[in-house]
């Protein structure tokens, strides 16, 4: 909307200048006004439209506050807390010229980081950064729907009762609940991932991944026999991404090549690394497929939202375990399931070190998931082994002991929670001529 079609006479003031119910002044008019009788009225806000909007209402309540989803908004008018025209609403009630809506609005959730004790990782950690290896099934920072259990909140804990240097995140993205963050990783996708512990840690490693100073490669495993346009073991990919057109539940939250005014620029580089051909057809859903798979190294030239994702799916090689773009999990032939998440993992990060300049390089060994994939597949499959020039992910090194199995060997005798240093850890290599 250009125009705001809303006039409020708040107690206190609770929407800005762009329209929107802004957390901040809620908060403050919580904290002013808390222990009153009128509690619920200093979180009310009235709206009386200007305009026909010709919407439901919880969808117009979405677009006007940004840190409830709409199924949040759902429970709220189910619960009573939003009348329009001063009678009880429901979620599909058709907003009109002239209605009068009147939300009681919830407390939004708070921008404090709670430290959680959620097992970490560390590949290295110093004053002004810590990278780690992720896990899956763990997001970065606090979203609408996911307030707790995050990897900020296990760095929250991690600082204050586990790490020898304490230190805390930085600040730079405080106002959105993600300090320290400087890059993400999907839920699912595994490995190096790096967060700053000092703002000036943070613009620096920023501006390395804005300039593309910074050399990240991923491991993948993809249903096909991935080949270039060529017939080479490397290609390039390039298809500008933008989000699905659809903004229905299960389709907003995917992206799509688009060749549109929303499509931005996305650039992956992927250089095979091995093949496997399985014997006999895979038979899904009435449709006969070729049992076979490739391990691919990925370089990305851009960092758009599920690039790597999207742009196999789009080619024809959807990544093992990825349901939202069309991979598949794999399973023996007696039908145990092998892997059953995207088969992604960020293998390698080399960057250089914020404050002193000096070139770092880190290596996350596979996840014990993907390594027992790729292991049952090296014995049942035909493989092909490749060396493509450029490719810099060390396979040995990545499946080597993975870091699940060090853990439970380092509990069992009383060692730490994870390995700090080692092949698995930091290393310090010459200057790399492709981060110049």
């Amino acid at each position: 909307m250009t125009s705001d079609p809303t006039s409020d006479t708040p107690r206190p003031r609770l929407i800005d200048e762009g329209g929107k119910i802004d957390p901040e002044l809620v908060w403050k008019s919580i904290e002013e006004f808390e222990g009153d009788d009128g509690a619920d009225e200093c979180r009310t806000v009235s709206i009386t439209l200007k305009r026909d909007l010709k919407t439901r209402l919880d969808k117009y309540l979405v677009s006007r506050i940004s840190f409830m989803s709409r199924a949040q908004i759902q429970r709220l008018i189910s619960s009573g807390n939003v009348r329009v025209n001063d009678r009880e609403a429901k979620a599909s009630t058709f907003l009109r010229l002239g209605d009068s809506i009147e939300v009681v609005v919830p407390p939004p959730p708070s921008k404090a980081i709670e430290p959680e004790d959620i097992p970490l990782d560390v590949l290295f950690e110093d004053e002004h950064m810590i990278v780690l290896s992720k896990r899956a099934d763990i997001i970065v920072h606090p979203a609408k729907m996911e307030q707790s259990g995050t990897l900020l909140n296990a760095l929250a804990h991690h600082f204050k009762f586990v790490s020898k240097l304490g230190g805390d995140l930085s600040t730079v993205g405080e106002e959105l609940a993600r300090p320290g963050v400087v890059h993400r990783l999907d839920r699912d996708t595994t490995g190096c991932i790096v967060f700053a512990k000092r703002d000036e840690a943070h613009w620096r490693l920023g501006h390395q991944f804005e300039f593309r100073k910074t050399d990240k490669r991923y491991l993948a495993l993809v249903h096909g026999r991935l080949i270039g346009r060529y017939g080479d073991d490397a290609d390039v990919i390039d298809l500008p991404l933008g989000p699905h057109p659809s903004r229905e539940k299960g389709y907003r939250e995917k992206q799509v090549v688009r060749h549109d005014h929303l499509g931005k620029p996305s650039v992956t580089l992927f250089r095979v690394r091995e093949r496997y051909t399985l014997p006999g057809p895979e038979i899904v859903g009435g449709h006969a497929y070729d049992r076979a798979f490739t391990l691919v190294e990925l370089e990305l030239k851009t960092g758009r939202t599920h690039q790597i994702r999207v742009h196999l799916s789009h080619t024809g090689f959807p990544i093992v375990g990825d349901d939202m773009y069309g991979g598949r999990p794999l399973a023996t032939d007696a039908g145990d399931v092998l892997m059953d998440r995207q088969a992604l993992h960020a293998a390698t990060l080399s960057l250089f070190h914020p404050i002193t300049d000096a070139p770092m390089s880190f290596t996350a060994p596979l996840p014990a998931d993907l390594q027992r994939a790729i292991r049952w597949l090296r014995e049942h499959a035909t493989t092909e082994r490749l060396d493509p020039g450029g490719a810099t992910v060390d396979l040995a090194v990545a499946m080597s002991e993975s870091i699940e199995s060090r853990r439970e060997t380092a509990a069992n005798f009383g060692g730490d929670d994870a390995p700090a240093t080692g092949k698995s850890g930091c290393s310090a290599p010459p200057p790399d001529p492709r981060m110049e």
